[in-house]
């Protein structure tokens, strides 16, 4: 239990936001903005709710309100895992919240592992259980944790160890994890894997926070996998909707955050360190806010030849998106007739780097340019000497492809 009345009195002028993802579904958007309520309640302080996309209030406009009524606010993460979301996108948008208002922003953990999640997602098996007329302690019980799956490995990876943290100590004969898509094993592999061992029962727990497409095919597959093995009965639970257990572990990321005491992976992130595989995410993003602060760490200066250090930043970052889907349709051309053409000009002032996922799939290839934060879209290598000649060297914008502006 928390004493509200202690915090909001030591807190009085400051507010928490709540980043979700953002959902076509408004129910979706809905639960992030119950959970922020939730947390207002049990914080005692202001508690806002903004999105990264897809749903309104944007982050951006939720700093800009809460920079009117409060002093400092700390980012609370609505992710499960930490994967480019929370590694980029969110630190992206607080550096330019925190260069556009007068407040104090601390930036959050994500939800990530911790022990009032282990105890919700035993009581959801234990519901499915109780439907399926099975019991640990005497039945083989089977449980698979079912996750969306990322590009980064160490959510991935975290989805591992929180299924073998729910096997530790509990009379589960088996805990697996498993994806929905982008990696693997994915829950149909799982499953048929599962039969061999001829369980008494599976169950299968989506480890998401709302009920839309993602745990409608899980229940799917489930149902499928039941129908083609008779003697193994199978069910999937609920996701972990709103459930108040979720607000003790946003309280404790609150805590840290106002403590200085966030602590993420850095040894195994794929945009600090080269893990095979991974080779081309390295920078990316991380760049790009490297570039965006980096003009005030090293303004223009005369004194370069006494403090090495100290040189004259690039006027402009331009990134270019390389992930699969920009890949595949043909960004590595434009990021390398973008250099030469940079090379080429004689007042071009940019660094060009190549970027992991920007977010807009199926709408490449992707180039931003900062800090005028210009988003090209469906750019092909033929764009590329017009983005130098008249954007970066005239600073005229290449109308006809961009994307958006932030």
């Amino acid at each position: 239990m928390h004493d509200t009345d202690a915090i909001a009195a030591a807190f009085d002028d400051e507010a928490v936001l709540l980043i979700g993802h953002g959902s076509r579904r408004e129910r979706s958007n809905e639960q992030v903005r119950e959970l922020a309520a939730g947390l207002e309640s049990r914080l005692g302080i202001p508690v806002d709710a903004a999105f990264l996309e897809l749903a309104e209030p944007a982050i951006d406009e939720a700093f800009a309100a809460l920079s009117t009524v409060a002093s400092g606010v700390t980012v609370v993460h609505c992710s499960l895992f930490a994967a480019s979301h929370v590694k980029n996108d969110v630190p992206l948008a607080i550096e330019r919240a925190r260069a556009a208002h007068d407040v104090e922003i601390r930036n959050g953990a994500h939800l990530g592992i911790h022990p009032a999640i282990l105890d919700l997602l035993d009581d959801r098996a234990a519901e499915v259980e109780r439907r399926l007329d099975a019991d640990r302690e005497t039945d083989d019980v089977a449980v698979v944790l079912c996750a969306r799956g990322s590009s980064d490995p160490d959510a991935n990876g975290d989805v591992h160890k929180l299924a073998r943290l729910l096997y530790e100590g509990r009379s589960f004969s088996r805990v697996e994890a498993s994806f929905v898509g982008v990696t693997e094993p994915r829950l149909e592999e799982t499953l048929h894997g599962l039969s061999k061992h001829r369980p008494d029962a599976v169950v299968v727990l989506p480890y998401m926070l709302g009920d839309g497409v993602l745990t409608r095919r899980v229940r799917d597959w489930t149902d499928e996998f039941e129908a083609t093995y008779p003697y193994v009965d199978a069910a999937a639970g609920d996701p972990l909707g709103t459930d108040s257990r979720l607000l003790d572990v946003f309280a404790d990321r609150w805590q840290e955050a106002r403590s200085g005491g966030v602590e993420m992976s850095c040894d195994t992130c794929k945009y600090k360190v080269d893990l095979e595989g991974y080779e081309e995410d390295v920078g990316g993003a991380r760049a790009m806010l490297r570039a965006l602060t980096h003009r005030e760490a090293h303004a223009d200066r005369g004194d370069v030849d006494e403090e090495p250090h100290a040189h004259d930043a690039p006027e402009r970052h331009v990134v270019v998106c390389t992930n699969r889907t920009c890949a595949d349709m043909g960004s590595p051309a434009v990021l390398e007739r973008l250099r030469q053409a940079a090379r080429d000009s004689e007042r071009c002032d940019a660094r060009i780097t190549r970027s992991s996922c920007l977010g807009r799939c199926g709408d490449g290839p992707m180039v931003a340019v900062y800090p005028d934060g210009v988003w090209y879209g469906g750019v092909d290598a033929a764009d590329a000497e017009r983005i130098v000649s008249s954007h970066l060297d005239g600073d005229r914008i290449v109308s006809d492809i961009v994307d958006r502006t932030l």
